[in-house]
């Protein structure tokens, strides 16, 4: 008689990509998910904060975007999720929490920081498909230098990094080209299966 297969699947992993508006983090972080597949989480702090809460990124408010967003991403993660957390998070007011967060996991965490000087940000973002409207002058009051959280392993990947070299090198440091997904789809989910499916017979020799 077989025994069953008790083995608890591994932690899933967290990862943290940082920068000021115009770095390219978005972008990135949007194609590292799109490159995993199904079973990672892109949580967008712009649009958790802005979209959902409707809050003004301010710290004389005192703002409930900071909590909301590390508990967003606990709940992925505990649910089985890999997760890809992007945005600008001011260490003025998200070090404390995402230390918090980083501390609590028990899983592979990898912190990333885009290291793009101000000019060069005004210029992807002017280059952006849809430029959100905001003039330089405004970016300026934004734009913090190198707003390192300061952890151990904390990956800083500078502008001469090309977007397809910044996406492979935070998929590899990650680890996330060999993390297996852990949620119910695509693991057990028979639409995946069918896709798997078509795509080996797809590709197997005649």
């Amino acid at each position: 008689m077989s025994m069953p297969n008790l083995t608890k699947p591994s932690p899933p992993t967290l990862v943290i990509i940082r920068g000021n508006s115009g770095s390219g983090k978005t972008t990135t972080a949007r194609e590292v998910r799109r490159r995993f597949g199904r079973g990672a989480a892109l949580l967008e702090q712009d649009y958790l904060r802005r979209t959902v809460l409707r809050e003004h990124d301010s710290a004389h408010i005192d703002p409930v975007a900071p909590t909301f967003i590390t508990t967003t991403v606990r709940t992925a993660l505990d649910l089985g999720y890999h997760v890809v957390l992007e945005g600008i998070l001011h260490t003025e007011r998200y070090a404390v929490v995402l230390h918090q967060l980083i501390d609590d996991h028990h899983g592979p965490v990898a912190v990333f920081y885009l290291d793009v000087s101000f000019d060069e940000t005004v210029r992807r973002h002017l280059s952006r498909d849809e430029p959100i409207p905001v003039t330089p002058d405004e970016m300026r009051t934004w734009y913090t230098h190198r707003d390192l959280l300061d952890i151990p392993g904390e990956t800083v990947i500078g502008e001469t990094s090309t977007f397809g070299q910044t996406v492979t090198t935070i998929l590899h440091a990650s680890g996330l080209t060999t993390a297996v997904p852990q949620t119910p789809c695509p693991r057990r989910c028979p639409h995946c299966a069918r896709k798997a499916d078509q795509t080996i017979t797809v590709t197997e020799p005649s």
